[in-house]
């Protein structure tokens, strides 16, 4: 017969396989989580992107894993194009500061994100806003400026229902090099684009970052052109460094459970299993009495026995031997009950007796008189047996106080 904490098992293990089984037959839901990480091949990844650099420019790419701050004072004679790519680029005024001197010397910086933090903001002197659109199928529409690299027809975006773009720039030393809208026509330029002076060098600002996404490189020929074209503002003779810090996924995995957590159904099996376990010793951790068993207590068989012999001597007429072995049982009580010695009844044995037995002198010496009397008979008649008894139990009620 099987366990009850066996079934227990068997059914988890039973409805693990068919839950698995009913979740790797179902179609994989895609991740549009914005993680703009290198080396994510999810829709909002940039995996595609940096693959399509480094194919192009080989060693000049050089990806950077710590802040811009830290880089840039360790490396500070490094020149070329610094590209920042994230759906949110909130940096603090000390790296907005280092980035700045740095592009200053002559160097490009290229941002792109969906905002960029007040420090930026107020060192380049440009504010943003955001363009919504409450139709059910909400589209965005775009194109760069430059003739020279603009697309055929203008780049549908349609997974975002708000983009944000430049609501004040500075005139005098920006240039609006995208714009966009919610119509088609585009007549509305919003611009989502710009590049400005800054020192020696040049600094890029571009509020869609999605377009270096691999769903929206990979989607059409059309977006493929756009992407390819805003490369037409990076010097590429000369290095590139690959922010991976700023990024919204991680850009390693840190948890040895990795492999499990990475897969839905991996990972869901995983907690599952945490949640039967949970459930088994919840319920078969407990203590658990066992049912102790009925256990009649033995019992006291001496008065069963002594009617038992009692019974056989009077059945075969042995009244005298009966007679003798109450009379020695009274003695031995005697001797017991009143502390005293038995061989000899004289006065002092009758007066003891009697004194401690609440009997007067005469009862006890007659009581004895009588012991006397049957032990020198031959034979005892069962009405003298039941006599003697009825004479004993009298003496014993007495003594003890019961009469």
């Amino acid at each position: 017969m099987i366990k009850k904490g066996s079934s227990y098992i068997i059914i988890i293990a039973v409805t693990l396989i068919v839950y698995l089984a009913l979740e790797y037959s179902k179609p994989k839901e895609v991740n549009w989580f914005p993680s703009f990480a290198t080396h994510h091949k999810i829709p909002f990844g940039t995996k595609v992107f940096n693959d399509i650099l480094e194919n192009k420019l080989g060693d000049k790419t050089t990806s950077v894993y710590e802040p811009p701050f830290i880089f840039l004072n360790k490396n500070d004679t490094i020149t070329g194009t610094y590209l920042l790519i994230n759906n949110n680029l909130e940096l603090d005024k000390s790296e907005v500061s280092k980035l700045l001197e740095w592009t200053a010397k002559g160097n490009t910086l290229y941002l792109a994100g969906s905002s960029f933090g007040n420090a930026l903001e107020n060192e380049l002197n440009f504010s943003t806003k955001t363009l919504y659109t409450d139709e059910l199928d909400h589209k965005f529409y775009m194109h760069l400026v430059n003739p020279s690299i603009k697309t055929k027809k203008p780049i549908v975006f349609s997974k975002k229902s708000d983009i944000n773009y430049f609501s004040k720039i500075d005139t005098l030393n920006a240039k609006v090099l995208g714009v966009i809208d919610d119509f088609e026509t585009i007549s509305i330029k919003n611009a989502n684009i710009i590049k400005q002076d800054y020192g020696k060098g040049t600094v890029i600002l571009n509020h869609f970052p999605y377009a270096f996404t691999n769903f929206f490189i990979l989607d059409n020929e059309n977006n493929t052109d756009y992407t390819s074209s805003l490369l037409a503002y990076i010097d590429t003779s000369k290095n590139i460094y690959i922010d991976n810090h700023h990024k919204s996924g991680k850009t390693f995995y840190t948890s040895p459970m990795r492999i499990f957590l990475s897969a839905k159904e991996l990972k869901w099996a995983y907690y599952i299993a945490l949640i039967g376990a949970l459930f088994y010793v919840f319920f078969e951790g407990k203590r658990k009495q066992r049912a102790i068993p009925i256990v009649t207590p033995l019992k006291n068989q001496t008065l069963a026995f002594t009617r038992t012999i009692a019974d056989m001597y009077y059945q075969r007429n042995r009244q005298k031997e009966i007679a003798e072995h109450k009379i020695n049982f009274f003695m031995d009580y005697v001797r017991s009950k009143f502390h005293v010695n038995t061989l000899e009844k004289n006065d002092d044995f009758y007066n003891t007796v009697s004194a401690r037995s609440f009997h007067t002198k005469e009862e006890t010496t007659k009581l004895f008189s009588y012991f006397d009397q049957l032990l020198q008979q031959q034979n005892i008649t069962n009405v003298q047996l039941i006599a003697l008894d009825k004479k004993i139990e009298q003496f014993k009620d007495k003594a003890n106080g019961s009469k």
